[in-house]
């Protein structure tokens, strides 16, 4: 099992990326954070393997508190796979410094909001 903890603001979003992930392979186990406060927490509990986290302009799912999550659950669980989500669209500068973390290598990936469901579904499954 792959287990994939879900880190979103918007809870009817976090609820369809779980299910295309179940969809597209039943060896994914998606679990839902009730919050950046106890993201660390559910990881450390389930063992994470997967952490995906929405990254907007609005605390507490601003890029720095995500960076911090990162190193904290690098010390804890060095190879748990990060990926960040944003949405390209409204917030473009946001994306652009998303995807810099990539490329600096800070995370594993980073996903456009306004991709498909079986896209995110195989982006997961690569990592």
């Amino acid at each position: 099992m792959r287990r994939v903890v879900i880190d979103m603001q918007n809870v009817l979003f976090a609820d369809a990326v779980a299910e295309a992930l179940r969809r597209f392979d039943s060896d994914f186990d998606p679990v839902m954070s009730d919050g950046p406060d106890k993201t660390l927490s559910l990881c450390d509990t389930v063992l994470a393997n997967i952490l995906i986290m929405e990254v907007t302009a609005y605390a507490p799912w601003k890029l720095e508190k995500r960076m911090k999550i990162r190193d904290e659950l690098r010390k804890r669980n060095p190879d748990c796979k990060i990926v960040l989500v944003v949405d390209e669209n409204t917030e473009k500068k946001l994306a652009d410094q998303v995807r810099q973390a990539k490329k600096d290598g800070l995370v594993d990936n980073f996903i456009y909001g306004s991709i498909s469901s079986s896209y995110l579904s195989a982006v997961i499954d690569a990592l």
